[in-house]
Order: structure tokens, then sequence, then C-alpha cells
């Protein structure tokens, strides 16, 4: 029950946290608009929220001295997915502190990157929170006073990574993969993609198969005039 509501948490800060990398990208873009940056905030708040309870849930039954061999490794397992996605997201805030001091929405001879980005990013802000639809309540100058909050939440997160390492002292190269690189890259592939996969891979054995059959007969018919000359030369001498 415990190991299911780990998993469960861990996937939804994955998805949060795609979400808001997806999002900062749009600073300074054509995109860029008070909704967004109010839609960074909520969302990365929602992040740091998933990674609390996250951290907590995993942190108590690592320390329970009872939970079998097997369920520890595997805990230890989600622990390193859990931390290696909070380094992503500190990294993806501070690329975001960066991006809202040198592209301010209250500055408008500030260029804009051209990312090549166009139209909202409410999609994918309610698939982060959740929701059919997202309200925005901000202020105009949210730009601004965001900042500074930003930098304060930057701070928490490193400080709980900090906390993390003093807690739970699971290194990363201890803990063995249960899948091949890429191993989920091959299992999300589509029933037609998949068909026409087996389609090009049959065509390619077919096409093998004649290539070795011809190469096979050019052997062949070059032996046998090896042959026929070696007899020649006998002969003559």
């Amino acid at each position: 029950m415990v190991k299911e509501e780990c998993k469960a948490l861990l996937d939804a800060l994955n998805k949060v946290t795609a979400c808001y990398r997806h999002m900062v990208l749009t600073i300074g873009g054509t995109s860029d608009s008070q909704n967004l940056r109010e839609e960074l905030k909520k969302t990365r708040q929602k992040a740091q929220e998933l990674a609390v309870a996250n951290r907590n849930k995993l942190t108590t039954v690592l320390k329970d001295k009872t939970v079998s061999k097997e369920d520890k490794a595997e805990f230890e397992r989600l622990w390193v997915i859990f931390s290696t996605c909070l380094e992503i997201l500190e990294i993806d805030m501070r690329r975001a502190l960066e991006l809202g001091h040198e592209f301010p929405l209250n500055v408008p001879k500030k260029h804009l990157i051209q990312t090549g980005m166009s139209g909202g990013t409410s999609g994918v802000a309610a698939r982060a929170m959740s929701v059919q639809n997202m309200k925005y309540e901000a202020e105009h100058n949210i730009d601004v006073v965001d900042l500074k909050d930003l930098e304060n939440e930057i701070n928490q997160v490193g400080e709980m990574m900090y906390e993390m390492e003093m807690k739970v002292n699971v290194p990363q190269w201890t803990v063995e993969a249960k899948q091949d690189p890429g191993a989920e890259l091959k299992s999300t592939i589509s029933v037609g993609a998949s068909s026409i996969g087996m389609i090009s891979v049959e065509e390619n054995k077919s096409f093998c198969d004649i290539s070795k059959v011809l190469a096979g007969i050019i052997f062949a018919a070059v032996l046998i005039i090896a042959i026929v000359l070696a007899v020649c030369v006998v002969k003559l001498s």
C-alpha cells in the first residue's frame, strides 16, 4: 500500500515537473504573459507540495528497520528517482529566475526570445494542476513580486535536498535499475508503429536472404574459376 502511494506521488511529481519545464522554456518568447507567470508560480508550488509529501513518505519507510530487503531496494530506487526529479526542478527554477530577470513584463522595450513557439500554456498548466480550467488572480506586477518568492523557494528546495542527504544516505551508484536504458520508450510504441516496424524488419530479412544467396553464387563461381585455372596451369607446366 505504501509502495503504491509513493509511486503515485512520484508519478504526479514527474508530470508536474515536466509541465513546469515546458512552461519555463516559453519565458521571454511570444507566449510569455502575465498568465504564464502565474501558471509558473502555481505549478512550481504544486511540485513543491508533492515533493514534501514524497519526501515524508520515503523517509519514513527507509528508516523503518522492519522493511524487507526486497522492499527496501525498491524504495531506494524510488528515492533515487525522486532525488533526480527534485534536482531537475531546482535547475528549472533557477532558469526561470534568470529568464525572469532578463525579460520583465513591465519593460515593453525589452526584446523577447524568438523561440518559434506560439499559443497559450493554460492547457499545460491545467494538466499540471489537475484542473479543467485555470483561474487567474495575480496582480499586474506578478513578474516582479514573484521573483523574490522564487528566490526563497529555490533556497527551500536546496535545503530540502540537503536534509534528505543527511537523513537518508542512498548513494545513486548503489541502486540498480530494473530496466535497460530506453526500455520505457520501447514499451510505449503504438500498435501502428509496431506493425510498420515488423513489416520493415521482414522486408530487411528478405533482402538479407537474397543478398546471402547472391553472395554464395558469386563465391562458388569464383572458386570454380580458380580451380579451372589451377588445373590448366598444372597441365601446361
